[in-house]
């Protein structure tokens, strides 16, 4: 008799299926370690990337988070297409698929009992991507934080903007910076959250434009590409360049917070000022 016997029909499970890798040191470990940890590598501490729906589990408040304006999604004045296919069959796909409308989600929440607005960018959506119905989600929100005197809190994770719809995706760079304008003008906090990656035109416009500016340890945070700016200057780039640390240390960032101090943090920065 064998020691091993061959079982039939056994199915051995894909090595995705059990083990993550971290992103950053590309170390392996059970997916479930990966889960319990929040998403956090338990070897270099890079915080992965997390779903809207799960980061506002985490942050706001058990229960009082109330989503608004689902119904503003995305628009194809361009019908655009390329060798791939058609961009409102790639975009409907994606919405089938994560079930969200757009790549940020907006609601009314508590966070530690102090009101709030609060956005989260979805990468999986589109890769994070700045369209039209991102951009006018987040001017209808800087417009009901004015109306019912709240903070406002985007957590930002993007590519840029959403190329697919051409010029019309690069105006939302100014009409969101227009909108946290007016969020300012009216005397209300503007508090921007880069987590990894933020990049691209949300990096150069309302990601970077808030009152207080934080992000999680290793974020990926930057306009252009390592190899894009390498290849304009002719110049080899540091190697932590486009690091949350990198950009702390040059005063772009006010301070890199840990995940499970994140919604501490939060509550009080908005005590500080009052609400």
């Amino acid at each position: 008799m064998s020691w091993f016997e061959k079982k039939e029909g056994a199915q051995i499970p894909p090595a995705k299926a059990l083990w993550a890798v971290c992103p950053k040191c590309k170390s392996h470990f059970e997916k479930s370690v990966w889960k319990d940890n929040n998403s956090i590598c338990p070897k270099c501490n890079y915080h992965g990337r997390l779903s809207a729906r799960e980061r506002i589990a985490q942050v706001a408040d058990e229960g009082t988070f109330a989503e608004v304006f689902r119904a503003v999604s995305y628009s194809d004045h361009l019908e655009f297409h390329d060798a791939t296919g058609d961009y409102k069959s790639k975009v409907e796909a994606t919405i089938k698929k994560s079930g969200e409308t757009e790549s940020i989600v907006m609601g009314t929440c508590e966070i530690e009992g102090h009101k709030a607005m609060l956005g989260v960018m979805d990468f999986s959506f589109m890769g994070g991507s700045l369209g039209t119905g991102t951009g006018e989600r987040i001017a209808r929100a800087a417009e009901q934080a004015i109306a019912e005197k709240r903070p406002l809190i985007i957590f930002c994770a993007s590519g840029g903007a959403r190329m697919h719809e051409g010029i019309l995706s690069l105006m939302q760079m100014t009409k969101t910076s227009a909108a946290i304008g007016r969020l300012k003008d009216a005397g209300l906090p503007y508090i921007a959250v880069c987590t990894d990656p933020t990049t691209g035109g949300v990096s150069a416009s309302f990601a970077m434009l808030g009152d207080i500016n934080i992000t999680e340890p290793k974020a990926l945070i930057g306009f252009a590409g390592r190899r894009v700016i390498e290849n304009t200057i002719k110049q080899k780039l540091p190697a932590d360049f486009q690091t949350a640390e990198y950009l702390e240390k040059h005063g772009f960032i006010d301070k890199i917070v840990e995940r499970k101090d994140m919604k501490h943090f939060l509550a009080k920065m908005m005590g500080f000022w009052g609400f």
